[in-house]
């Protein structure tokens, strides 16, 4: 290579490719100069394999052009690089190449023709440049190797060869050759392996271009000594694409949408498959087309799909969704661009709805509806008007919408639309009168919510008629008007005739009878007539009646026919009273307090008068003048027409209730004057001026239903203490009645007994020890017979107790107690078990022997403590206490 380390190139566009394994190796022809270089041999040449490449050294660097002279085994591109037309196999034998360059600048023709001598597959390149004498000149050596080609999914013979390496100086010496790289010594190890010595390259196993596209490994030339020879060559191997791998469609069902009356063209739908193999071969090239439709209406071909995008449109007219809902079309994939030969193939479902569109307007399902209502009803459906679509139900296409055209100018109807069936509900809004208008002929034209589509007209079945009859009721009778309104003086007298009061009956068509009554009158000062209205006055009209609100006062009345079934109506008289003078002023507040030594001493008061002015004020005020002492204690003085003041003449006035009579007159055209009695306190003061009279504290006290509370919970407090006081006692009895007869201080269950006071002995004590002996052994005047307790076992009753021998030994002690506690079972007059057992009376059959520790009684011999030794080492103090001799 004199120049350019371009790496070498694969087979030209225009060169022949006969066969799949074509592999390329040797160099690139160089068209920078003129003058060439030539590479080293080459033998056993595949087809297609690049087996040399020529180039210019210096010269005039113009446009060249090339060709080979042996046309019939080799070829050379635009680029230089010569080709083997078909497999060569050149061990043994001679073969020259003659190549002509043309400069097409110079016009200049250079040839160079080199042989083939029989050599190895690779071989360092011996570059050779063509000087401009015509002599060769050697430059730098290195290892060059196109891209090998291996076909996947090989079923020759394994390992398979490739290719062989090797160094033109393996002839002074021995090399070793390997490869390394992914492949060969890394992850996937053991595809690819040389031969160490003959530096054949092979493949060990079927090849997958899916899996693995190509291969880079690294040639290695070594001596035996392992000292690198020759510089490390790169070899790409790239796996050649086989048809093996069939279309798959991303989807097995793809789902798809199109407007009913879509003209031809429209868009449908994109189906979209995939091909692992090569998309630049055409293994990987994808080819689509439509296998079947159903349904084959109108036509069987009502879309098409691009072969190559996947894009389906339609290509006819009449897409009729309420005749057709959906179109399923079968699609097929299929590479090699679509051979039905050599590619494979695949299918999908595509399912198309037809989507709805407005192109069919509601028709009414009768030209006449009929129906009926009772006058002056409101919100009651007259009548259901129905309707047929066949666009798409519960859509918009579908939904109606009822508008009345004609014949209701007063707007009384309207029609709503049912969700649920698309019916239109003729509806009354407003009453209607049956002596006004008995039927009413509607016109009613029914739309869709959407309107329809371009081209599409409202048929004449869109429109119907609506006939309507009203039916007559017995309507109430009407006061008119109502409320009637009237203005009256107060103090109108009883029996007086205010004003008539009647209703009228809407039912002209009837002959009806109307009776009044009364219905409201809350202070009862009116009456009416029943058969003719009159009203009139039964007590005095009062204006300043608590029924009376801003001077006027309401009476309800009724008027009633005799219709059937029988109606009422009802109306109001508003009566509107003015002021007379009819009532006489008094004094306000009524009730004062003052102290006994008032600072000031002055009390302001005003007048009240119900009535109105001008019978009000301005009002005169004067003290009384009974009795005497009032004018003496007290002065009165108007200070407006409204408020007088009163004062105390002397300064001091003893505490108690003082009752000042003041007239006061009104300035009515007829005045009237009235005496009122102002009570006025006088009590003790503190130091604010404030009474604190006991008198007034109970005033200020607690009200008569807080005290009535306080008592009630007082008794309640004391019934639920007697109540628990009574629960005591009776616990306290029950708690005797369960207790032993015995003294609780003799209950040795739960009392300590002290014994720590032992006395002198029981000589020092006056102690009738024989009690303690055999009873037979005493004398009969000996037994002390005690008052028997109620618990005790009765005298005359025999005993059936064992009788345990004078001279007790210690081993019958147990079995006494056994015989004792089986005795005490049977025995009929014992105790309870869950009593207490009392045993402080022996009975008078006992023959213990003395328990006493010292010689007592009647017993004159010394005791025998010898047995105590035989208790153990327990008792051997005590054995020696008493059985020590006179120690």
């Amino acid at each position: 290579q004199p120049h350019s380390p371009t790496a070498p190139q694969p087979l030209s566009p225009t060169a022949p490719q006969p066969h799949r394994r074509a592999v390329s190796v040797g160099q690139k022809l160089l068209h920078k100069n003129k003058c060439f270089s030539w590479p080293a041999h080459v033998a056993d040449v595949s087809v297609g394999l690049l087996s040399s490449t020529v180039s210019f050294q210096v010269c005039g660097g113009g446009k060249v052009w090339f060709q080979v002279g042996d046309k019939h085994d080799f070829s050379v591109n635009e680029d230089g690089g010569v080709y083997a037309l078909h497999h060569l196999n050149l061990l043994g034998k001679e073969k020259a190449v003659l190549v002509y360059a043309h400069d097409l600048q110079t016009k200049q023709l250079v040839k160079l023709m080199n042989d083939l001598p029989e050599m190895k597959i690779l071989f360092p390149w011996r570059s050779v440049v063509v000087r401009g004498d015509g002599t060769l000149r050697r430059v730098k050596r290195d290892w060059v190797i196109p891209p090998i080609n291996v076909p996947e999914n090989s079923r020759g013979q394994f390992p398979e060869d490739l290719v062989r390496i090797r160094s033109d100086r393996d002839k002074n010496r021995m090399l070793r050759y390997s490869v390394t790289g992914p492949g060969a010594d890394q992850p996937p190890t053991g595809i690819f392996i040389i031969n160490p010595i003959s530096g054949q390259l092979s493949v060990t196993k079927p090849l997958d271009r899916e899996h693995i596209s190509n291969f880079h490994l690294r040639a290695h030339a070594v001596d035996l000594n392992g000292n690198q020879v020759e510089n490390p060559i790169d070899i790409v191997i790239n796996v050649i694409d086989q048809n093996d791998n069939r279309p798959e469609f991303t989807h097995s069902i793809f789902n798809g949408s199109v407007p009913e009356g879509s003209k031809p063209g429209s868009f449908v739908m994109t189906v979209t498959a995939v091909d692992k193999d090569d998309p630049k071969t055409a293994n990987g090239m994808l080819r689509y087309k439509i296998l079947s439709q159903n349904p084959q209406s109108p036509s069987s071909n009502m879309f098409t799909i691009n072969n190559k995008t996947g894009d389906i449109i339609t290509v006819a007219a009449g897409l009729d969704r309420e005749k057709v809902t959906q179109y399923t079309l079968i699609i097929q994939a299929t590479d090699m661009e679509g051979n039905p030969t050599y590619g494979l193939s695949n299918t999908a479902t595509t399912v198309i709805r037809i989507t709805d569109v407005n192109d069919n307007a509601p028709e009414f399902t009768t030209e006449t509806f009929f129906g009926e209502v009772h006058e002056n009803r409101v919100n009651v459906i007259v009548a259901n008007l129905t309707v047929t679509d066949k666009d798409q139900p519960h859509t918009p296409a579908w939904s109606a919408v009822y508008r009345i055209i004609a014949g209701d100018p007063t707007g009384r109807f309207s029609i709503p639309t049912d969700p649920t069936t698309n019916e239109g509900l003729l509806t009354v809004v407003k009453p209607i009168d049956y002596e006004s208008t008995r039927a009413f002929m509607l016109t009613v034209e029914a739309e869709n919510e959407v309107t329809l589509v371009r081209g599409i007209h409202l048929p004449r079945q869109s429109t119907a008629t609506v006939s309507v009859r009203i039916l007559d009721l017995n309507e109430s009778p009407e006061f008119r008007p109502n409320p009637k309104s009237m203005r009256l003086e107060e103090g109108l007298s009883a029996g007086s005739m205010l004003t008539t009061f009647t209703a009228q009956d809407p039912d002209r068509y009837m002959r009806q009878t109307i009776k009044y009554s009364k219905m409201y009158d809350p202070a009862n000062w009116l009456e009416i007539n029943p058969a003719n209205g009159q009203i009139s006055t039964i007590a005095i009209l009062d204006r300043e009646s608590p029924y009376i609100k801003n001077n006027h006062y309401n009476v309800t009345f009724m008027a009633s026919d005799n219709g059937t079934p029988p109606a009422s109506g009802t109306g109001t008289l508003q009566i509107y009273l003015t002021d007379i003078n009819d009532n006489a002023p008094h004094v306000f507040p009524p009730e004062v307090e003052m102290c006994e030594r008032p600072e000031p001493n002055a009390l302001n008061l005003t007048a009240s008068d119900p009535d109105l002015s001008p019978n009000a004020g301005p009002f005169a005020f004067e003290l009384a003048n009974r009795p005497s002492d009032v004018r003496r204690n007290w002065t009165l003085h108007r200070l407006n027409g409204e408020h007088a003041q009163l004062r105390l003449r002397i300064g001091f006035l003893a505490s108690g209730l003082y009752e000042v009579p003041i007239t006061i007159t009104d300035s009515g055209n007829l005045p009237m004057s009235n005496t009122s009695y102002l009570r006025v306190k006088v009590c003790q003061c503190d130091h604010h001026g404030d009474c604190v009279d006991m008198e007034r504290i109970i005033a200020a006290g607690l009200g008569t239903g807080a005290i009535i509370a306080i008592l009630i919970c007082i008794i309640i407090l004391l019934v639920l203490v007697l109540l628990f006081v009574m629960w005591m006692k009776r616990r306290d009895k029950e708690r005797q009645a369960k207790q032993l007869l015995i003294d609780p201080e003799d209950d040795v269950r739960d009392n300590i007994l002290k014994y720590d006071e032992e006395g002198g002995g029981e000589e020092d004590q006056d102690y009738d020890l024989s009690q303690l002996q055999q009873p037979d052994a005493l004398e009969p005047e000996c037994v002390k017979v005690g008052i028997r307790r109620l618990d005790e076992r009765p005298l005359h009753h025999d005993h059936q107790y064992p009788l345990r021998s004078a001279a007790p030994h210690p081993g019958d002690i147990g079995d006494f107690i056994h015989e004792g506690l089986k005795a005490a079972d049977n025995d009929p007059t014992a105790p309870p078990y869950d009593s207490l057992l009392v045993f402080d009376y022996e009975g008078s059959g006992s023959t213990a022997g003395s328990l006493s520790s010292l010689h007592s009684s009647s017993s004159c011999g010394d005791q025998d403590y010898d047995y105590l030794g035989d208790w153990g080492p327990r008792f051997r103090k005590l054995a020696d206490l008493y059985g020590g001799g006179d120690d």
